[in-house]
């Protein structure tokens, strides 16, 4: 006698669910959804950091875009067509894992955004001006705070406005992506032909453990962000057919785009000259020279004529392509945020749409105010250290990011268990050996994060992130895990502050 079907734990739905639903519009079509996607993964800011890691980066790139890329891919595609609910990523762990576990992962998954766009894209954002606007001479720490605060509510004010208006700002990073990324995988090539390249033989393509601890977080950083779309599921025309066709669409365009630039750069610029913060912008400069321009002797660059226009061009693209990043996970975790507080697990107070605009207004005026007091905070704590900020800002972002995903990944073979009746129009192959190697690779980059190189030579000179000395270790520590300890801690109260919300639920779901 076989056993039936297991069904799952009834969900009690709190009323200010369905209160807050009927306010969502459904603007979110096929095409916006993989112009999100482009967005969402295919981020300019860690090129620089990849490529400053030598030729075995690219190995490195693809090896994981084997292991953990698509199959992330096929998982999130499941589970964005069966579950297609507005939060996403907050209703799979949540429903899989009850409400504690989908608050403390949600708050993770939400803290990272702010942390992140008032850090390091701001960062990225005026090193790109510097670099091309004001002859590399660092901003006055006035004129640092104004283009910075300028960057991060500008991006909070593109989150605000309503979908069908905000979707455009994803649309425009999209094509600012094709554009700034083709053109540099052009130019390359005019310039290798005009001046050679520094090139490199196959064994330094040979991967190496050191390479492997540097790589594999922010790589997997690179290579998170199929389920963000999920969380505007009502928002979605047809998310049961859009979301696996966006996802397998984007999975192949992210993997060119990020591949051919790192190529590029590591063909043009010496592995040393090579930064986290300013290697993809340094590159750009030095193969606009073919344009107009040359390279000294001491490896400065100056551009001129066609080369300063078309430089001026790939600058202003590169700010809007980070602006988009920012824009697109705000947009996504904002909203993951403002379903748990109208699901239980957060304040109710946040979990409030806008009639207005259709959009969680409250939660992207705290995200903002978050920005702004991680962007003062690092900038001072650092001593106005572009690189120092950069580095630390960079390692909080992205271990929030992927301990979050602990959650979200195992949450499809759990949900295949407790609910076999729900519809699934695609169906990825054995989830739970690919939810298990997935979250065993995201469990190894956590901990090399938090304490680089730990296992072989902690903070040596291969793991440690620039601008960072051996004696700063505990300083970096600190930097990493005191804020990773107070977000699981703030998560929790998020979910206690949830409670009423909870026990105000009358229909089953």
């Amino acid at each position: 006698m076989t056993a039936g079907p297991i069904a799952p734990e009834p969900v009690a739905e709190p009323a200010a669910a369905q209160e807050e639903r009927q306010k969502l519009r459904k603007h979110f079509g096929r095409f916006d959804i993989l112009f999100f996607l482009l967005c969402t993964i295919v981020g300019v800011d860690t090129i620089g950091t990849v490529a400053a890691n030598g030729a075995e980066a690219f190995t490195w790139l693809i090896v994981l875009a084997a292991v953990f890329f698509i199959p992330s891919a096929l998982l999130t595609a499941e589970l964005g067509a069966a579950f297609p609910d507005e939060g996403g990523p907050y209703i799979w762990t949540s429903r899989a894992f009850g409400r504690l576990a989908g608050a403390v992962n949600n708050f993770l998954y939400w803290i990272t955004n702010p942390v992140w766009l008032g850090g390091t894209l701001s960062v990225s954002a005026v090193a790109a001006y510097t670099t091309f606007f004001n002859d590399g001479k660092d901003l006055s720490t006035p004129a640092f705070y104004v283009f910075t605060l300028a960057f991060v509510w500008i991006g909070v004010l593109a989150a605000i406005l309503s979908f069908d208006i905000g979707k455009w700002i994803p649309t425009i990073g999209a094509w600012s992506r094709l554009l700034l990324l083709g053109l540099f995988t052009l130019t390359v090539v005019v310039y290798g032909i005009k001046h050679g390249l520094h090139g490199f033989g196959f064994g330094d393509f040979s991967p190496t453990y050191a390479g492997f601890v540097a790589l594999v977080p922010v790589l997997m950083f690179n290579y998170v962000g199929f389920e963000l779309p999920s969380t505007a599921g009502d928002e979605m025309t047809d998310a049961r057919k859009d979301v696996p066709f966006a996802i397998f669409r984007s999975a192949f365009l992210s993997v060119l785009l990020y591949g051919l630039p790192i190529l590029g750069i590591l063909l043009v610029l010496p592995v040393k000259a090579v930064t986290g913060l300013g290697g993809f912008i340094d590159a750009i400069r030095q193969v606009f020279t073919v344009y107009g321009g040359h390279v000294g002797a001491d490896g400065s660059v100056s551009l001129s004529g066609a080369g300063s226009v078309l430089g001026d061009l790939a600058a202003i693209m590169f700010i809007l392509t980070v602006l988009s990043s920012g824009v697109t996970w705000v947009m996504g975790s904002d909203r993951a945020l403002a379903v748990s507080g109208y699901d239980g697990a957060a304040p109710r107070f946040l979990g409030v749409i806008s009639s207005r605009f259709g959009t969680p207004v409250r939660v992207n005026i705290l995200s903002g105010l978050v920005s702004t007091l991680v962007l003062v905070l690092a900038h001072e704590l650092t001593d106005g250290s572009a690189a120092k900020l950069f580095g630390a800002v960079l390692g909080l972002a992205i271990s929030t990011t992927l301990i979050s995903y602990l959650g979200i990944f195992p949450a499809l073979p759990v949900l295949r268990r407790k609910a076999p009746y729900v519809p699934r129009p695609y169906k990825a192959p054995i989830p739970r050996t690919i939810a298990t190697v997935l979250t065993l690779l995201i469990l190894f980059a956590s901990v090399q994060l938090v304490a680089p190189g730990l296992g072989d030579h902690w903070f040596g000179s291969d793991f440690r992130p620039d601008g960072w000395s051996y004696g700063e270790r505990w300083k970096y520590l600190l930097t990493e895990a005191v804020p990773l300890a107070a977000f699981i801690l703030l998560g929790v109260l998020f979910w206690a502050l949830g409670s009423p919300t909870r026990k105000s639920a009358t229909v089953e779901k």
